[in-house]
């Protein structure tokens, strides 16, 4: 007992932002005088308008009061608790009220969970790294107030870990919280993100098909599966579903979830305008949800309104400053010739990949697209032992295809090609890997396989970047038009065939 008060009294010293709202007004003589007068007033109305009868009554003073319309707080409540989006207003609302409840009452574990996920969720949305050692203190202090059976705080840490970017401890984490509340379904859809990360999509799937089984919320079921759809390349699945989400959404935040993630579905498959109207909508529903902003962005550079795009990123980064989003912006203003500002945001991007390692955050693929496309000799043997490392924790598509990369930057083609084609064979159609496989091909001399991953590259999403997508361009015309005669003229003669040796 003495080892658990000790910890949440340490966890609560630790909390930041901890303030007290005055009580509310106690009624006083000046306000009797004026409830006296209202009164008066109302029977003199009464009386001058004689065809109609009305009775005041004074309320009772033990009556209740009409209940109010549920505030941020409340509302944010409702949205963590049921594994659904909430808005950033509505999260810090919740955070200062269960900090403020929490020091009257440092023993209530089931408080402390909620405060370590309303972090961990803010932290994701308003890209503050800082919200997540925040997270991690509250989540620790709830397990100390209840050691065993704390599904509550098991989850959140599955959320802090998926955060992180620690999908095999969100796996661990998100599997005890299911162990221990198997009814309970706000443990399934951080299982399935965890499953997600490490590239296990069967294992993904029989998670989803559990969450299927509970009453779930129709909106948050469907964003889910949307969201492991599209992940699998199965674009019209997710457009269904995630359609279907929007039709459900109890929340503006719910809505504004599931049309983002339409707008990325429209992307991946090369519908910049539509993508774009997807973004907008989302937006509409909720201003406040930036990576909508940054979609936005992406689908104007698709649509080649540079400026615009400019505008929408540089927004996005400020309002969220995560290292993806000045990666972004850096290589849109390289595409435009902007070769200083460009610069300054790859440096900008690695100061933030360093402020979120801080806090525990790995980074490791962004990490990588710098280093390969933008860094020198020593960044790349940095990032390459960390993407070796990675793929022992996280086996999936994207790290193989980032570690080919790297490897291929590094000037070995023949090991580069073998990662990049895994990942082409294990993971959804993506133009980006498309790309790369077409430029190792090239430096190989295989001119026909380059022809025709550069043009599936561009096929599938014409502007997949700003940057990349014209080098596709530009590296297929110099590869020009298949040579006439069909196979052989195109891949060379056959080699003659071997005769089996005479048996004896």
């Amino acid at each position: 007992m003495k080892a658990s008060t000790a910890s949440t009294t340490s966890a609560i010293r630790a909390l930041e932002h901890l303030d007290d709202d005055p009580p509310p007004p106690v009624p006083g003589p000046r306000w009797r005088r004026v409830r006296r007068a209202l009164r008066v007033v109302g029977v003199a109305g009464l009386a001058g308008a004689g065809a109609a009868v009305l009775v005041w009554w004074p309320q009772p003073r033990n009556a209740a009061p009409a209940a109010p319309a549920p505030g941020p707080g409340a509302r944010a409540v409702s949205a963590v608790e049921g594994g659904a989006p909430a808005t950033t207003a509505e999260l810090t609302a919740l955070v200062v009220e269960r900090e403020r409840h929490l020091r009257a009452h440092p023993g209530d574990h089931a408080s402390w969970a909620l405060l370590g996920t309303a972090y961990v969720e803010r932290g994701r949305r308003t890209g503050d790294s800082a919200d997540l050692p925040r997270a991690e203190r509250a989540l620790n202090a709830s397990l100390a107030a209840r050691p065993e059976g704390n599904a509550g705080a098991s989850t959140g840490l599955a959320r802090l870990a998926a955060a992180r970017g620690d999908h095999p401890a969100a796996r661990t984490w998100a599997q005890r919280a299911v162990r221990l509340a198997p009814r309970r379904w706000q443990g399934y859809p951080p299982l399935i993100e965890a499953h997600r990360g490490l590239g296990d999509f069967a294992a993904a799937g029989t998670a989803l098909d559990s969450l299927r089984e509970l009453r779930v919320p129709a909106a948050v079921t469907r964003t889910v599966t949307g969201a492991l759809y599209r992940e699998r390349g199965w674009r019209e699945d997710a457009a269904a579903n995630l359609t279907d989400a929007v039709a459900a959404a109890r929340t503006p935040a719910e809505e504004a979830r599931a049309r983002h993630l339409l707008g990325g579905v429209a992307a991946d498959r090369g519908e910049a305008e539509a993508a774009l109207g997807h973004f907008d909508a989302a937006l509409r529903a909720d201003p406040g949800l930036h990576e909508a902003l940054a979609g936005r962005g992406r689908a104007l550079a698709a649509l080649g309104r540079d400026t615009e795009a400019v505008h929408a990123l540089r927004t996005a980064s400020a309002r969220r400053p995560v290292p993806e989003y000045a990666l972004e912006l850096g290589e849109l203003h390289e595409a435009t010739g902007a070769a200083d500002a460009a610069r300054a945001q790859y440096r900008l991007a690695r100061e933030r990949l360093r402020a979120r390692a801080a806090h525990g955050v790995r980074d490791v693929l962004v990490r990588a697209r710098l280093a390969a496309d933008h860094g020198d000799a020593a960044e790349r043997e940095a990032v390459a032992r960390e993407l070796a490392a990675e793929a022992g924790r996280a086996p999936r598509p994207a790290v193989s295809d980032a570690r080919g990369w790297v490897l291929f930057r590094q000037g070995d083609a023949e090991g580069a090609l073998e990662l990049v084609r895994e990942a082409q064979d294990r993971g959804p159609r993506m133009p980006l890997v498309a790309y790369h496989r077409g430029e190792i091909e090239r430096e190989l001399g295989r001119t026909a396989r380059a022809r025709r991953h550069l043009a599936d590259a561009l096929r599938w999403n014409p502007g997949f970047s700003p940057l990349f997508a014209p080098r596709a361009r530009t590296a297929l015309a110099g590869l020009g038009s298949p040579a006439p005669g069909g196979p052989a003229r195109t891949h060379g003669p056959a080699e003659p065939l071997t005769p089996p040796s005479p048996t004896a």
